[in-house]
């Protein structure tokens, strides 16, 4: 039930364990079981991230490249509001031939998603890169999208990881300023954005900002009224945002090291181990039950469900013994409260006089005469005798 919860809607669910088990089961108790699965879980890794911040092992060692990439997507909760589960994607850089050519490619890919500050999450996340090796790792490329929260998490995991900032991102930048001066889908629009990435990604970058520095002097230099502020107001905020970022945009220094430059990791990983079960049609998700569900998302998305069922099961038994205890104590105290005697105030009582016992007489009881028997009777009973005197066995008088 809890597998199946986890992949699909829990009506579904419930329909699809009938059809092959012969066994009718409610939507609420598939809701239940996968939710109580998913709590078991988070309690497993919180418990896990706890020892690892007190007894700091030492981490396992890592691959040669390994890829961190993490992003948010926003989820429906009931009442109408929404809110962002984070994810982290790890995986191993490798390199392989297609077509004869070299490529890069991330695999052996596991996630980590909780709804969570950002704070908390680069903390909670600590199970996950530490299972990984990531603190190990040879060389890590930490490919995001420029958000500041991202930087400060890698920060925290691995503050010597090679940052890149994701190839789609810096081209999303590059044609919105080409679309400004030029218009959207012009000739004017694909002649220069063409020649501005195939610069971005095999030249210099310094070559491609000095572009966009061109659009926005060409901007300034119109004359007031002809000046277009909405289209100067973008070039700038792509200017001023890839020049912040000149460092992550070495995109031919980052392919010749054989590193990646993209986060399709993640954003695949945002639709695989989020969205694909928390947003779909009508779906509202209860605040507390959106990280228990992603927890399980994590386990099935990362291939990893019969390693992490055994941990659920122990998980859940030992609550259920805590549980048998909480109330095998409340029993005994109720119990010892239920046999406790009154407590009766005190009172205060005059003394009884003491006085000597009196003598009583008593009669002795005189002796109750038995009926005689005549000497050498041994089968009647004598004249006198009291079964003489029952009418048992004799006719009544008239």
């Amino acid at each position: 039930m809890a597998r199946l919860g986890t992949w699909m809607p829990f009506e579904p669910g419930a329909k699809m364990i009938g059809h092959f088990t012969h066994v009718d089961v409610s939507e609420p108790t598939v809701r239940r079981t996968t939710e109580r699965a998913g709590n078991a879980y988070e309690e497993v890794q919180r418990a896990e991230l706890e020892t690892l911040l007190k007894e700091l092992p030492e981490a396992p060692a890592g691959p040669g490249v390994q890829q961190i990439s993490v992003d948010g997507a926003m989820v429906p909760l009931v009442g109408g509001q929404w809110a962002e589960v984070k994810t982290l994607a790890i995986g191993t850089v490798k390199q392989r031939v297609v077509k004869g050519e070299e490529e890069v490619s991330t695999e052996e890919l596991s996630y980590f998603s909780r709804m969570a500050d950002h704070e908390s999450f680069k903390r909670l996340v600590l199970v996950e890169t530490h299972r990984r090796g990531t603190e190990k790792a040879g060389e890590v490329a930490a490919v995001n999208d420029g958000a500041e929260w991202e930087q400060g998490f890698v920060d925290y995991h691995r503050p010597d990881a090679v940052r890149i900032l994701d190839w789609g991102h810096s081209t999303e930048h590059l044609s919105a300023a080409a679309q400004a001066v030029f218009g959207a889908g012009t000739a004017q629009t694909s002649e220069w954005l063409g020649v501005q990435l195939k610069e971005l990604k095999h030249g210099d970058p310094e070559k491609v900002l000095n572009g966009l520095r061109g659009l926005r002097d060409g901007l300034l230099a119109r004359e007031e009224g002809e000046r277009d502020g909405g289209a100067l107001k973008l070039v700038t905020e792509s200017l001023e945002y890839l020049e912040k970022r000149r460092d992550q945009i070495r995109y031919a220094e980052f392919m010749a090291a054989g590193l990646p430059i993209g986060s399709g990791a993640v954003e695949s990983g945002n639709k695989l181990v989020v969205e694909f079960r928390l947003k779909g049609s009508g779906m509202h998700w209860a605040r507390e039950h959106v990280n228990p569900m992603v927890a399980l998302r994590n386990v099935v998305c990362s291939d990893r469900w019969d390693e992490a069922w055994a941990q659920i099961v122990d998980q859940l038994r030992q609550e259920a013994k805590e549980r048998a205890e909480q109330r095998r104590i409340e029993r005994a105290a109720a119990k010892a409260a239920a046999l406790e005697p009154d407590v009766q105030p005190l009172v205060a009582v005059e003394p009884i006089e003491k006085t000597a016992p009196v003598a009583i007489a008593v009669a002795e009881p005189a002796p109750i005469p038995r009926p005689s028997k005549p000497a050498g009777s041994h089968h009647r009973p004598a004249a006198n005798h009291p079964w003489r005197r029952m009418p048992i066995g004799r006719a009544r008088a008239a």
